[in-house]
C-alpha cells in the first residue's frame, strides 16, 4: 500500500521546523542518509500509534515576488493541495490570527483538503489562553494548543492527524501489473519514453487538483506482461506550483517511488550522472526498490566501440551505491533498445522477489567464511553462526552471530557480494539484519 503524506505549512517563524523535528527526531522508522543523498530533505518516514506516514516540511521555499510573506505561503499551500493527505497548518498565538493565515485557510477550505489547526507557542501547560479562541475564526474546527519547542500538546495533534488518515479509502492496485516509475531530471526524456510505450502522443494527468492519487496512471499491455506507469513529475503538464522549486519536483518523485514496485532512473546520455540525478537515484536506494538505470538519447551521442564501457564504468561510479542497477542503453525518440527496458523491467521485479531457501543460504555463508576468514578484534573472532531470509521487496536476511560488533561493514558487504554472485539479485537492494545468537541458560 502507497504511504500517507502530511504537509506541515504556515507563514515564517511559527514553528513550522520545530515542529516537524519534533515529531521526526529520534524515531527508527526515519531513513537513513546515502550517499549522494542530500541531507537538506524536506521529508522523513515516521509514525504515530502503528501508522505510519510522511512528513513534509514546507520550511525553506524562496519566493519570487516582493510579496515574500503571502507569495511563501501561496506556494506551501499549493504545495500542499497537491501532494498531501492530510494538512497541518502552523500559527502562532503571539502574533494572533494574520491576513496569511486566513488567505491559506481559503484555499485549503476551498480544496477540501483535510487540515488539522495547529496553534503553536503554548508555551504553558494547563488552560489555553484565551487568545486560542481567535483561531476558530479560521474555519478549520478546533485549534490544537501546541508547544513544538517542549512538545507539549504534539500528543493531540498526532492522534487527530493519523484518525483522518485511517479514513482514507485504501489504494486499488492490480496485482497483475508490475508498476513502474519512470524518474530523472527534467528534460532527460521521460515524457517521450512514455509516449513511445505508448505509440501516440497522450495525456497523463487529468485536470483533477489534489494529490498524485487523483492523477490518471497509464497501462499498457505488451508481450511482456501488464505495466502500469505511475504519474511523476515528468508526466505531468505543468503544475501551478513553480517547477524551479527543484526540491519539490524531488519530492514527486519520491512519491512515485513509494507507489511503484520497478523505478526506471532516466539519465541523459549526453550529460552523465548529475548531482540531481544522484539525488533522485538515491530515492529508490533507500525506498529498497527494484532499479533499472535507462540512459536516453544514445542515438545524440558520437560514439566508437568503447563509448559504451566508459559511460557503463562511469555510471557505475558516480552511482556506486547502488551497483546493483543493470544499465539499459535507448532512444525514446527512436524506439532503439526500448524493448530491451520491458526484459529488465520483468527480470529485476522477479530478483526483487526472490526468495532462498535456509539450506541453500546456509551452504553459501559457510563457504564465504572459509574462503575469508571472519575479522577478529582483541583476540575475539567473529563467528557467522545461522542465516535467514525473513522479507522479500528487498531481499532481507538476518544473520545470527556471536558479537554484532565484530560483524565490520566490509564484511558484510563481502557477505552480500557472495549472495549476488551466487543467487543474482540483479537490480535489488539487499538488506542485511545482523543478530546476536544468546545461549539459553539452564
Amino acid at each position: 500500500m502507497a504511504n500517507s503524506y502530511v504537509a506541515v505549512v504556515g507563514r515564517p517563524n511559527v514553528g513550522k521546523s520545530t515542529l516537524f523535528n519534533k515529531i521526526v527526531g529520534g524515531r527508527p522508522a526515519i531513513v537513513e542518509d546515502t550517499p549522494g543523498v542530500t541531507r537538506d530533505r524536506l521529508y522523513r518516514d515516521t509514525e504515530w500509534g502503528g501508522v505510519p506516514f510522511t512528513l513534509i516540511d514546507t520550511g525553506g521555499i524562496e519566493p519570487h515576488t516582493d510579496d515574500v510573506i503571502l507569495s511563501q505561503m501561496r506556494t506551501q499551500a499549493l504545495i500542499a493541495i497537491e501532494t498531501a493527505d492530510v494538512v497541518i497548518l502552523v500559527t502562532d498565538i503571539t502574533t494572533g490570527v494574520t491576513a496569511a493565515d486566513s488567505e491559506v485557510a481559503d484555499m485549503l477550505l476551498k480544496a477540501k483538503k483535510e487540515v488539522v489547526l495547529c496553534v503553536n507557542k503554548v508555551d504553558r501547560p494547563g488552560t489555553p489562553p484565551p487568545e486560542l479562541y481567535e483561531f476558530y475564526n479560521l474555519g478549520l474546527g478546533d485549534p490544537f494548543p501546541v508547544s513544538a519547542v517542549h512538545g507539549l500538546g504534539t500528543g493531540d495533534l498526532l492522534d487527530d492527524v493519523v484518525s483522518r488518515l485511517k479514513d482514507r479509502p485504501a489504494e486499488t492496485r492490480d496485482e497483475n501489473s508490475t508498476y513502474v516509475a519512470v524518474i530523472g531530471k527534467p528534460n532527460v526524456g521521460k515524457s517521450s519514453f512514455v509516449n513511445r510505450v505508448f505509440g501516440s502522443e497522450r495525456t497523463i494527468v487529468s485536470d483533477i487538483p489534489g494529490t498524485t492519487r487523483d492523477a490518471v496512471d497509464a497501462e499498457v499491455e505488451n508481450e511482456f506482461g501488464k505495466f502500469v506507469f505511475i504519474d511523476t513529475a515528468g508526466l505531468r503538464k505543468k503544475s501551478k506550483v513553480d517547477d524551479e522549486i527543484e526540491k519539490y519536483s524531488v519530492l514527486r518523485s519520491y512519491m512515485a517511488v513509494d507507489r511503484a514496485d520497478v523505478v526506471l532512473i532516466m539519465i541523459d546520455a549526453n550529460d552523465g550522472v548529475t548531482e540531481q540525478d544522484t539525488k533522485i537515484a538515491g530515492i529508490a536506494h533507500e525506498k529498497g526498490k527494484a532499479s533499472v538505470v535507462v540512459v536516453n538519447k544514445w542515438d545524440s551521442v558520437e560514439k566508437d566501440d568503447k563509448t559504451m564501457d566508459k559511460l557503463k564504468k562511469q555510471i557505475a561510479e558516480d552511482l556506486k551505491f547502488m551497483s546493483y542497477a543493470p544499465i539499459v542503453f535507448i532512444s525514446a525518440k527512436t524506439g532503439f533498445r526500448v524493448e530491451n527496458v520491458f526484459k529488465m523491467i520483468t527480470f529485476v521485479k522477479e530478483q526483487h522477489c526472490r526468495r532462498i531457501t535456509t539450506g541453500v543460504l546456509n551452504d553459501v555463508l559457510v563457504e564465504a567464511t572459509t574462503k575469508v576468514q571472519p575479522p577478529t578484534d582483541k583476540g575475539k573472532r567473529l563467528k557467522l553462526l545461522y542465516m535467514t531470509q525473513v522479507a522479500i521487496k528487498p531481499p532481507t536476511f538476518v544473520i545470527f552471530v556471536n558479537d554484532p560488533e565484530l560483524f565490520h561493514f566490509s564484511y558484510q558487504r563481502y557477505i552480500e557480494n557472495q549472495l549476488r554472485e551466487t543467487f543474482g539479485l540483479t537490480g535489488t537492494p539487499v538488506n542485511i539484519i545482523v543478530r546476536e545468537k544468546t545461549r539459553e541458560k539452564k
